[in-house]
């Protein structure tokens, strides 16, 4: 059996190199197609982590009465944070809301107007953030029967827009990543069957000799496996190489999104070479298959 590899693997390379100018156009297909596969790849878990960003920032805000102690706050906040729906609970006092107003008057290039009144009209709040925005119902009924609650800011129409944009990306995402690979799976299929073709001649001698075909196909199988590690380690190299003005760019085009390419390379490259060396094997077993058919 050992043997059978080792002589497969040695047919495989020396066909490599044989027939240098189909391989290394079956190669070069194989690397655009993996660039184009990891690419969207890329894209895509960025566009993800932005909407997971997005979904961070819905929260819950809650007005608390003027005439709640500090011991009724403390309480309701501990309450609230001991939620399995809530991931944080910030306290905003009416200074800090203040503050807050005026700043962002500031930022606009606005006057401040508050400088004219008696008193600081703004009431204290509880800012919750959820670890789910699916979950804002149960905290928002929480909180709304708590005495020390005097209202609690409607966000329904907000969070079911956030839902279902992010629904829907998500799973445009997956549908276009899948889109993808059966496109690249055609395309390398027929480059490697255009490949085989060129020696046609060579396996019918195979069959004429009394070749099995295992004999015949397993050469062509490890050669295409040749020709997916090969274009995967291309595709990373030309990868590594952008890496940095990728992450950039990326960057820039979605302004808050928490992510950097070599954050993801571990799936990234698993992606490149599993698809490079599935496709080759793939491409190769069915293009040769044709032949042992007939």
């Amino acid at each position: 059996m050992i043997g059978f590899l080792a002589f497969s693997i040695s047919r495989a390379w020396q066909g490599f190199w044989r027939n240098a100018a189909m391989s290394l156009a079956a190669t070069a297909t194989m690397t655009l197609m993996l660039l184009l596969l990891a690419g969207f790849f890329i894209v895509q878990n960025g566009l993800l982590a932005g909407l997971a960003f997005v979904e961070q920032k819905v929260e819950v805000v809650a007005d608390i009465r003027d005439t709640a102690s500090d011991t009724d706050i403390g309480t309701l906040q501990r309450r609230i944070e001991a939620l399995p729906e809530v991931r944080e609970v910030v306290f905003v006092s009416k200074e800090e809301a203040l503050q807050r107003f005026r700043d962002s008057r500031s930022a606009q290039g606005q006057e401040d107007l508050t400088r004219y009144l008696d008193a600081n009209p703004l009431r204290a709040s509880l800012e919750v953030k959820l670890r789910n925005p699916t979950d804002f119902g149960t905290v928002m009924d929480s909180l709304r029967a708590d005495p020390v609650i005097e209202r609690v800011k409607n966000i329904t129409d907000l969070v079911n827009q956030v839902i279902t944009v992010t629904e829907f990306l998500r799973t445009a995402g997956l549908a276009i990543l899948g889109l993808i690979g059966a496109i690249v799976l055609f395309i390398i299929i027929n480059t490697i069957r255009l490949a085989v073709v060129g020696r046609a001649e060579e396996i019918e001698v195979m069959r004429l000799v009394g070749a099995s075909d295992a004999f015949i196909r397993w050469p062509f199988v490890f050669e295409g496996a040749l020709v997916g590690l090969l274009g995967a380690a291309l595709t990373l190299g030309a990868i590594a190489a952008l890496a940095e003005p990728l992450g950039a760019f990326m960057f820039d085009f979605f302004r808050v999104l928490p992510i950097r390419v070599g954050t993801i390379a571990r799936e990234v490259s698993l992606l490149v070479l599993g698809s490079g060396l599935g496709l080759g094997v793939l491409g190769a077993w069915v293009s040769v298959r044709t032949y042992l058919i007939r």
